[in-house]
């Protein structure tokens, strides 16, 4: 088979010194990072709909990019060079797994019943690619946001017709991720959610989504899918207000509907901004609950208010991303790039580019997470800042043995405590910044 990247070879580590853009500075497959290869640090998954499919278009303009692969658009001709396409990037680069929607893969078709046997068809054309390269499906999901029949979001609806659809299509999708052996399902709510509460009953809308995710759970159980359902967060756009709003949001609507025991979430940095938070904001918080599970690996632009899946570059962050990841154990999923080439870097040889620099500044966050941790001035402050609670009056706190009384008499006796001692927050940032860049 010809191949569509011919003037690209295999992208390998060269080092930092290299001036090479189509090689690695940092990202050092086989490099032992904390008694792990990096590659088992950093499960990297292609994003099928931005890498395959996004073109440059945005709301003034049309497709800078040409991702014909020399095929015609919306055909399934097209749809298999896609797959074509896809295996022969992620082979060169070196990236193990990819995610999909449901209609990344197919054009979809008027009628439910063709673009399901479309989905079989390129399905079957997947699976032997993924039998001959070793690559494996991180996760899976519907697209239930794109098309207008979604404008009131999926389980969110006000039209039963359209929850039945959106049934179908998580269904299928569902038979489609464990056909690829699929690691997580992923539900990311684009439109569940609500522009106005004036035409919003909002506890039905919400009992509906967590109905339609427990029959998904029920169907996906029962055909043998062993892996993470997911919760993507995400606090706006296109909806005013959406459901899934950060990772607490996202973690109390679990556990008030019991589907605790089979979701987890899956962080994406640019969604974790646009809520207010920093990106490692919302991995502790999933982690601490038990629920850190996959990440999208992308970032945003901190001085526009939407959504514009950049390629990561911010080291800093991608530090204090692995940070999290590596104190929680790591992940259930992977490094999903959710990121898309900029409008105008519309070659091929900025798709690649773009990964080398996402796959190399998530390389540069885990050297530097290392560091930080070795280095140890930083959990020995945090350690130490919570040491009252370890002896006396603090301890018996922790163990649950004192009461509100007991508590009471001792501030009486004491008058008043003296301050916390100081929280050191720009000593510590400076400790950071010696270790990353001194």
């Amino acid at each position: 088979m010809k191949e569509i990247f011919e003037n690209i070879g295999k992208v390998k580590y060269e080092g930092a010194s290299s001036k090479n853009p189509l090689a690695f500075k940092f990202y050092d497959a086989d490099r032992v990072v904390l008694g792990k290869k990096m590659s088992e640090h950093l499960p990297f998954a292609m994003a099928w709909w931005h890498n395959l499919g996004a073109a440059g278009t945005d709301m003034f303009g049309r497709d800078t990019a040409d991702k014909s692969f020399g095929a015609v658009k919306g055909t399934m001709e097209h749809a298999k060079a896609k797959v074509d396409a896809g295996f022969e990037f992620m082979q060169k680069l070196g990236v193990n797994y990819f995610c999909f929607h449901d209609v990344d893969l197919v054009p979809e078709a008027d009628d439910i019943k063709e673009t399901n046997r479309r989905l079989d068809e390129i399905s079957d054309y997947i699976l032997e690619k993924m039998n001959k390269t070793g690559i494996k499906c991180l996760w899976g999901t519907a697209n239930m946001f794109s098309n207008p029949r979604f404008m009131n979001g999926a389980g969110s609806t006000n039209s039963a017709d359209v929850y039945c659809f959106a049934a179908a299509q998580i269904k299928k999708a569902l038979d489609l991720t464990v056909k690829f052996g699929g690691k997580g399902y992923v539900f990311w709510g684009g439109r569940e959610g609500y522009e106005t509460l004036l035409n919003t009953d909002v506890k039905f809308e919400q009992e509906n989504i967590a109905r339609l995710m427990k029959m998904a759970v029920e169907y996906g159980r029962s055909i043998g899918f062993k892996g993470d359902f997911y919760i993507e967060p995400k606090p706006k756009e296109p909806m005013k207000h959406q459901y899934d709003f950060d990772a607490a949001t996202a973690i109390g609507f679990l556990r008030q509907y019991g589907l605790d025991k089979d979701f987890k979430l899956n962080i994406e940095a640019n969604h974790a901004t646009l809520a207010g938070h920093t990106f490692e904001h919302d991995l502790r918080i999933s982690a601490i609950n038990g629920m850190l599970g996959s990440i999208d690996a992308n970032q945003g632009d901190y001085l526009l208010g939407w959504d514009t899946d950049e390629f990561p570059f911010d080291v800093y962050t991608s530090t204090m991303c692995m940070l999290e990841v590596i104190r929680a154990g790591g992940l259930t999923g992977g490094f999903n790039f959710d990121a898309k080439c900029r409008r105008p870097s519309y070659t091929f040889e900025d798709m690649f580019e773009s990964y080398i620099l996402g796959m190399d500044t998530f390389a540069l966050g885990l050297i530097n997470a290392e560091k930080i941790i070795k280095d140890g001035r930083i959990d020995a402050f945090v350690k130490d800042k919570y040491s009252s609670f370890e002896s006396g009056i603090g301890k018996k706190i922790v163990d649950g043995k004192t009461s509100l009384a007991e508590l009471a008499k001792i501030a009486d006796e004491m008058g008043a405590p003296a301050l916390p001692g100081s929280g050191k927050q720009e000593h510590l940032e400076a400790i950071v910044n010696q270790i990353l860049f001194g």
